[in-house]
């Protein structure tokens, strides 16, 4: 009897463990501090040395052990706003020591106007990253802003989707508001051929994420930096993205842990333990990531 192939499991936005993002995730000070305390570790020397001592080699062995069998690794420019910056070449030469496991996501600051439209031609033609990541409330903007339009026609230009936070931050002086699905339904009517992921689901307006998936066959949302244990929870505001993602929107939903928000042998399996169908599982694991990249 042919042996079943193995479908892929496709972490769609993972954290590269470079100084910088690493160093952001354990500060317990200043605008940041609620993310250490969601998911940061109070014992940061112990838990940060043995993934600086070779970052790639652990977070593959991590991989390994959970069965990921590919991330996308994120750049982040927010540089105008917030003086954030993960620069693309970074983030690409760390995918290119082990490109069968890699992708790289880029990221570009708006505000930058045409420099960061050719610093996202120069990653994707010249580093070949294969994803663009964009924060609009880390760029104290909505996504509907049209400082991101020329930044989206880019996109399709390219052929590349382009991942969205939208969803709650928790930093008290940035408002939730700038994460609402709500302006993204204006974007991706503009833009049809733009493929779209609203990262993080949505929280705490799902039903409004549900209702844009549901409108445009260009967007797609992830359940990104979410333990999936909960979304089976009763009263956790999940229960529709349960419900038509078990069916009608099946294939409009990607696994994402945002590592180290996550952890990917927990994640992946709570969501083998959700109440979904065992073709869905398969198709928020990997299979739906897969078709969006072409791989």
């Amino acid at each position: 009897m042919e042996e079943k192939k193995k479908e892929l499991i496709i972490d769609f936005c993972v954290i590269p463990p470079l100084e910088e993002t690493l160093e952001g995730f354990m500060n317990p000070e200043g605008e940041f501090a609620r993310y250490t305390e969601l998911y940061g570790n109070k014992d940061k020397e112990v838990v940060l040395a043995p993934i600086l001592e070779n970052p790639s080699g652990f977070l593959l062995k991590l991989m390994d052990e959970a069965g990921v069998d590919k991330a996308l690794l994120t750049a982040e420019d927010a540089e105008s706003t917030m003086g954030m910056k993960v620069p693309n070449e970074k983030v690409a030469e760390f995918v290119q020591g082990n490109p069968e496991r890699f992708i790289g996501m880029a990221a570009v600051d708006p505000h930058k106007g045409m420099s960061a439209l050719r610093e996202l031609e120069h990653a994707v033609k010249d580093l070949g990253m294969k994803c663009l990541c964009l924060e609009p409330w880390l760029h104290k903007l909505r996504s509907n802003h049209k400082l991101y339009y020329p930044i989206y026609a880019k996109c399709v230009e390219l052929d590349i989707p382009i991942w969205i936070h939208t969803s709650i931050n928790y930093v008290p002086q940035l408002t939730m508001d700038f994460g609402r699905p709500i302006y993204l339904d204006e974007v991706a009517g503009h833009f049809p051929e733009l493929k779209i992921v609203a990262g993080h689901g949505g929280w705490p307006w799902v039903n409004e994420m549900i209702a844009l998936i549901w409108r445009h066959k260009n967007v797609y949302t992830d359940i990104c930096a979410i333990r999936p244990k909960y979304l089976d929870t009763p009263g956790s505001g999940w229960e529709t993205l349960m419900r038509y993602g078990n069916t009608l929107l099946q294939d409009k939903v990607l696994f994402s842990t945002a590592w180290p928000a996550q952890m990917f042998k927990d994640s992946i399996q709570e969501i083998n333990a959700l109440p979904l169908k065992e073709e869905v599982k398969t198709k928020w694991l990997g299979a739906n990531a897969k078709r969006l990249l072409h791989l």
